[in-house]
């Protein structure tokens, strides 16, 4: 195997080192959260926001006001993006049915898929206005039939961003916070005097806000981790430079921290891409951001065949990947770590992240081994129930019961069986006995 590494990341050492200090921060702020309820949560924001409104929850009047601003253009578009999350989701859910099966006379099983109670959706917004966010948690969760949706964002320049809050009072939200960060998502799991803690939290954030879920977890169900954006582009031959720089920065200008990778078995197209990425960043607006993460989160590894490149790219285990090649349905079929694949260039990561229609909110930080992004199945609890309907079949199935947790040792449970098999099929079953 010969993978060649052109461009490098910051090591995994400095990294954790990173995470250690960000952990801390949050531990103690959330237990600041905990201790001093709505008191903190004002502190914090003014700290940090500067924002220390009368009430952080805005009030119908407030969003019919914030939404007036917003141009006619541009909630058309944001009624467009719903309606494409929406059908999605939709879909989705009418995939996953109720079920009820008789797998012997007598006893029924089945299972019920039933919403979340109170879910907190957390839309980033303080960096740039993150309305697609609101779509993916806000909406979805409505799909699900959740019963009470509540939605938080950081003010943007000072106040609430008319878009983002637009974008959550169409999606479902039944209230609404402008808070930001750790104090927004402690806030809504732990509760305070103005606000009843909910039942989950669910949307992307940054590092803060990662580790402030990853630590509540446990004391509220959480979509999943969902920290800096990362992005892959698995490419060869059959695109070009400008393509492949194009899709990496636009994803590097998330923030100082996103990863972007370049996997390729063209070193013409490695090199070209990184001269492309170098001219890119002299007039990308957002160049401050995107040449820092890509100074230190970006890479480009060259590999010698594709059954190297997948097995790279399965590694990495990427929150998105574009695949530009010619064989994407291979890579389709074969892909098995990752959050969400864009496959082909006429498409590309920001379809996914605004307005196509199924979920940005993403696995990171490798979690693409072991979980799918937000989707509506996230907002429902699969519960089964039993019932046995005949005295035949609570007889014989007691007996099973019975011999088996006599094979554990469990006495008082096999008793539970016995009084059934007494009960319903005649036998004279002494206490601790198994039922024949």
């Amino acid at each position: 195997m010969a993978i060649t590494h052109l461009k490098t990341a910051k090591s995994d050492a400095d990294r954790a080192e990173d995470d250690s200090k960000v952990r801390a921060i949050v531990e103690q702020t959330l237990k600041d959260i905990e201790e001093g309820g709505d008191a903190t949560v004002r502190t914090l924001s003014e700290k940090f926001d500067n924002y220390a409104p009368e009430s952080f929850r805005l009030s119908q009047a407030q969003i019919d006001e914030l939404m007036a601003e917003v141009s006619p253009r541009d909630m058309e578009d944001i009624k467009f993006a719903q309606e494409q999350v929406r059908k999605f989701a939709q879909a989705q859910r009418d995939s996953m049915l109720d079920i009820e099966v008789e797998p012997m006379p007598g006893v029924i099983l089945g299972h019920r898929n039933i919403p979340v109670q109170s879910v907190g959706c957390y839309v980033p917004g303080g960096k740039f206005p993150m309305v697609a966010s609101a779509h993916m948690s806000v909406a979805t969760a409505s799909v699900a039939g959740v019963p009470r949706i509540i939605a938080a964002t950081p003010p943007w320049q000072g106040k609430p961003n008319p878009a983002v809050v637009t974008a959550m009072h169409l999606g479902g939200a039944h209230e609404i916070y402008v808070l930001g960060g750790i104090q927004a998502v402690g806030a809504m799991a732990i509760g305070t005097e103005t606000i009843d803690p909910v039942h989950m939290l669910v949307g992307p954030g940054n590092a803060f806000v990662a580790e402030a879920k990853r630590q509540l977890y446990g004391r509220v169900g959480i979509d999943l981790f969902a920290g800096p954006t990362e992005t892959m582009v698995i490419a060869d031959d059959t695109v070009d430079a400008e393509m492949c720089a194009t899709d990496l920065l636009g994803q590097a200008e998330h923030g100082y921290n996103s990863p972007a990778v370049l996997v390729t078995n063209s070193e013409r197209l490695a090199k070209e891409t990184l001269t492309e990425i170098d001219r890119i960043l002299q007039i990308l607006p957002t160049a401050d951001t995107a040449s820092k993460s890509w100074e230190e989160y970006g890479e480009v590894i060259l590999c010698d065949s594709y059954d190297e490149m997948l097995e790279v790219a399965n590694d990495i285990a990427s929150e998105h990947v574009q695949v530009m090649t010619d064989r994407d349905d291979w890579f389709l079929d074969n892909m098995h770590s990752y959050g969400a694949l864009f496959l082909g260039p006429r498409t590309n990561v920001a379809n996914g992240d605004k307005v196509i229609g199924t979920n940005h909110t993403l696995p990171t930080k490798k979690a693409g081994r072991y979980t799918g992004g937000l989707w509506v199945g996230k907002f429902l609890k699969t519960h089964s129930y039993q019932k046995v309907t005949t005295d035949e079949a609570a007889a014989e199935i007691g007996a099973y019961c019975s011999r088996l947790c006599l094979l554990e040792g469990f006495v008082g449970h096999a008793e539970q069986a016995n009084v059934r098999v007494r009960r319903y099929g005649g036998q004279n079953v002494p206490y601790g006995g198994a039922a024949e």
